[in-house]
């Protein structure tokens, strides 16, 4: 297995996973919804699909604004979140 993904083997561990020590309890269909997402990112990746790069791109833009944001307003906020 050279660098390829067994998406079969990512499937189940997901599907699989051992349970989360919070109260609510995840579902099956909720773990097939989150296995499908996670799978077709990594379909669209090894296929260098042009939306993957773009949203790649744009998540990264997103979380460096957020960044920017934190600095320039958290001096003034601070004092607010303390309250």
């Amino acid at each position: 297995m050279s660098n390829e993904f067994d998406l079969d083997k990512i499937l189940d561990d997901i599907i699989n996973e051992a349970k989360r020590t919070s109260r609510t309890t995840v579902s099956r269909t909720t773990k097939i919804k989150r296995a499908t997402g996670q799978l077709a990112s990594i379909e669209a990746r090894k296929r260098n699909d042009p939306l993957y790069q773009r949203m790649v791109k744009y998540r990264d833009l997103f979380y460096k604004y957020r960044e920017m944001l934190h600095r320039k307003y958290s001096p003034r906020v601070r004092s607010k979140a303390r309250r």
